[in-house]
């Protein structure tokens, strides 16, 4: 156990029965060499304790947002090695069996074709969850509710729906005291040629996660709020769908949670293999890449396409910056 804080850190240990606790992740790495490591900071310090741990050869699980920039990104995945350390990111609504399950139908056309999309992260955090010091802030966490809340769903959205091509998007600061959006929407258009709507906000008392596909053949519905198990998905028939023993077989049965043990073990199975894991490579970029069109349209006024986001771009290297606002404009 590592904190920055050696006595937090002991105290932890201690509660969870971990034989050692350091206040340096250096020195940690020098001790135990590690193979996984678990990076549990604030944003601003991922890049910094995810490239010691893979210069020590250690793989990393690193919480969501991945990092501050597409650059830093990148930066991290120069120290990948075939074979391994690798860095993946806790994107963990992917590993769900319903997602699983909806993923698989989709590869198979079995759903018909993708046309329209709905990834709604409408959360609520008051006034008291800024003061903590780092949130709020593009330097110390990067962005707002699109960078550290709707990540989660705009990452499951990809996962299934596959590769996004443009973004046109605004964002508002309504009612918090942050640097950061509040709330954002975007409208997201696909390689397929289906359409999404995202709406990210820490400003609505109802809090719901809700994810709507609207094939050719049938409608799939997600409604949670922190995670989902598979009664949580709704599976309706088009009109013209009439074969009920077909539909009942849409469904998920596996009962696999989306909570973080469903992503760990596929985590271990590629440690164990030396491959790759899911959320890693180009899987760990893409979600990024959507929230950096989001912002980069908000802050032009103008679509963004994903092929413009490359090195050198605007907002490459920081997300941070004037928004163009709906509303909140400061």
């Amino acid at each position: 156990m590592v904190d920055v804080e050696e006595s937090r850190a002991r105290a932890l240990a201690q509660r969870w029965d971990v034989p050692h606790a350091f206040g340096d992740l250096a020195a940690m790495l020098a001790a135990e060499s590690p193979d996984l490591v678990v990076v549990c900071t604030p944003p601003g310090a991922h890049l910094d304790g995810v490239t010691t741990c893979l210069r020590a050869g250690a793989w990393v699980w690193c919480e969501k947002p991945p990092m501050l920039s597409l650059s830093e990104l990148d930066a991290v995945a120069e120290l990948e090695r075939d074979g391994g350390p690798y860095a993946t990111y806790v994107f963990q609504h992917r590993f769900g069996s319903g997602a699983t399950r909806l993923r698989e139908l989709v590869r198979t056309g079995e759903l018909g074709r993708p046309l329209v999309a709905v990834c709604h992260t409408l959360w609520y955090r008051d006034p008291a969850y800024y003061e903590v010091a780092w949130r709020g802030r593009w330097a110390t966490e990067g962005g707002g509710p699109t960078m550290g809340h709707g990540i989660h769903q705009m990452d499951l959205l990809l996962s299934l729906l596959g590769d996004w091509r443009e973004v046109t998007a605004v964002t508002g600061t309504l009612e918090r005291d942050v640097e950061t959006e509040d709330v954002a929407m975007a409208v997201v258009t696909f390689a397929s040629g289906a359409m999404a709507t995202v709406v990210n906000s820490v400003l609505s008392p109802r809090e719901t996660s809700y994810l709507r596909f609207d094939f050719t053949d049938a409608t799939v519905e997600l409604q949670h709020v922190y995670g989902y198990g598979d009664d949580d998905w709704t599976w309706t028939p088009a009109p013209h769908v009439a074969d009920p023993d077909r539909v009942a077989g849409w469904r998920a049965t596996a009962g696999v949670p989306s909570g973080h043990a469903a992503q760990l073990r596929s985590l271990l199975d590629s440690f164990d293999r030396r491959e790759r894991p899911q959320v890693s490579g180009v899987q760990g970029r893409e979600t990024m890449e959507l929230v950096t069109g989001i912002y980069r349209s908000a802050a032009t006024g103008r679509s963004v396409a994903r092929a413009d986001l490359v090195p050198g771009s605007p907002h490459y290297d920081r997300l941070g910056g004037e928004l163009v606002t709906a509303g909140g404009a400061r």
